[in-house]
């Protein structure tokens, strides 16, 4: 019988309500029906790191606990070196990486102070499962403590080659403690060689099988695990939300011109100025569609304290005002440009409404709103996606309109091509995406990474319980009042 243990840097509190994201839609169906605790950042930030035990609230079946960062943490953890350093880099983007010894320093130092969190709270028989970047070496540093519970970890973005990964000082210290996990899951299967690539690069592992490591007598399973959405939920939240006063109001704005849409976060990886101008080409190229499209882009802003994310907002900014300007009429313009979100069932009508969706980043772990804008669609009036073929999710949603996004020309054609296919293209790509996207959802997702962590734990008394096994009572934390996971 095993309880989950869920880290990640950013916990989903039940009192700030429902958060949008990948990782948030991955793991929140799992946590409801099976239990479990989610620990990591609360999101808050103090003056000084405090030595004090997590923060504990429930909410259902699932306890949340939580440790406030300091801001020299919040800097150097999280702005400066996870999103300074790590992603970019992990999104084959070395030029936007701006690397500094002490917020590597301070990187160990948070993950240290996490795992000496984690580790009071853990029973014998518990699961833990590690995600993205914000944690790479916490599977090392919980074995340093003492933790020989089964440890997995899942990397939500891609994993560069090793020639790139090397670019960072600490890159081998990285990689030799990630080791220490017993199942490393990636999105896609060039992830997973690039992964096993770095590891015999720069540490001393051996490749023993296609997704198997070897490492000081240790053998770490790898593993491609697709992240998924609820396509048949997301469905009906597109067509309840298509006749909604909120959808409707952006239906009658465009009076009856057809509605390109892209939704991101505001983000260099997202292949947002690129995208612009593939449609400021579009719209060079086909004037026979001016005054006949408008392209809304919805792009949220985030991480406002890195300075490669100030200077992109203020470059779409400028960018989206030369296509209105100089494209536009006195009463058409072709392109807004929203930075604020909005709830997840207002974009889901969108979606529905939109007969092109443009999702095109750099470079993509998997991208779910690529799934998500499939299966908004209407199935007997479906729009086209509009796809980069350096997004994890164009390898299942091989039927959308493959671009590579740094051909504005690709993009421009590509635009062209989807607003005037017929009805019966439509909907035969759109058939054979929807079949793609419902194979699995996001609890079987989760359900099959853990089915291999069990089996691959080095620690040989992993079991698992059968489906509403009776709870484990807490053994060393009873303050969290945790039932045990049924992991089937």
């Amino acid at each position: 019988m095993n309880r989950l243990f869920v880290v990640s840097n950013r916990v989903p509190l039940p009192e700030k309500g429902a958060q949008a994201g990948g990782l948030a839609t991955a793991l929140q169906p799992l946590l409801e029906r099976e239990g479990g605790v989610w620990f990591g950042w609360s999101g808050a930030t103090a003056a000084k790191a405090a030595e004090q035990p997590a923060r504990i609230s429930h909410a259902g079946r699932v306890t949340y606990a939580t440790i406030d960062l300091s801001k020299a943490e919040h800097d150097g953890y999280y702005a400066n070196f996870a999103n300074g350093v790590l992603w970019p880099l992990l999104h084959s983007l070395p030029e936007m990486m701006r690397f500094d010894r002490g917020d590597a320093e301070t990187y160990f130092a948070t993950n240290a102070r996490f795992a000496d969190t984690l580790v009071p709270l853990l029973q014998d028989e518990d699961l833990v499962w590690v995600h993205d970047y914000h944690f790479l070496p916490l599977p090392g540093l919980l074995r340093a403590r003492g933790v020989a519970n089964p440890i997995g970890f899942f990397l939500h973005i891609p994993f560069p080659s090793a020639e790139i990964l090397a670019l960072a000082p600490p890159a081998g210290k990285l990689i030799a403690a990630l080791l220490q996990a017993d199942v490393i899951g990636f999105q896609t299967s060039a992830d997973l060689r690039n992964f096993a690539a770095a590891a015999t690069t720069l540490t001393g592992a051996r490749q023993i099988a296609a997704e198997r490591l070897e490492i000081d007598g240790r053998r770490v399973q790898l593993g491609v695990f697709p992240a998924e959405i609820d396509a048949e939920e997301f469905a009906a939240a597109a067509l309840r939300a298509a006749r909604s006063p909120t959808v409707e109001r952006l239906r009658r704005s465009l009076g009856g011109q057809c509605l390109i849409l892209g939704v991101d976060r505001l983000d260099p990886t997202k292949g947002l100025v690129q995208r612009l101008a593939g449609y400021r080409r579009f719209l060079e190229t086909e004037a026979t569609w001016h005054r006949r499209v408008t392209f809304l882009q919805i792009a949220p802003v985030s991480r406002q304290d890195v300075a490669s994310y100030q200077a992109l907002r203020a470059e779409l900014s400028q960018l989206a005002g030369e296509i209105n300007s100089e494209c536009g009429d006195p009463d058409w313009s072709p392109l807004r440009l929203i930075t604020k979100g909005g709830p997840r069932t207002t974009l889901a009508g969108y979606m529905r409404a939109a007969r092109v969706g443009l999702v095109t980043p750099l470079r993509d772990g998997m991208n779910l709103v690529a799934k998500e804008y499939v299966a908004a669609q209407d199935p007997e009036d479906p729009g086209v996606l509009v796809l980069s073929r350096f997004a994890g999710a164009a390898q299942q949603l091989d039927a959308a309109l493959l671009v590579n996004p740094n051909d504005p020309d690709a993009i421009a054609e590509a635009i062209a091509r989807a607003l005037a296919m017929d009805l019966r293209e439509r909907q035969t790509r759109w058939r054979a995406m929807w079949q793609a996207v419902t194979e699995n959802s996001p609890l079987d997702w989760g359900l099959g990474f853990l089915r291999v962590l069990v089996q691959s734990a080095s620690k040989p008394t992993a079991q698992v319980a059968p489906p509403h096994a009776k709870p484990l009572a807490p053994r060393h934390t009873p303050a969290l009042h945790t039932p045990s996971n049924a992991i089937n």
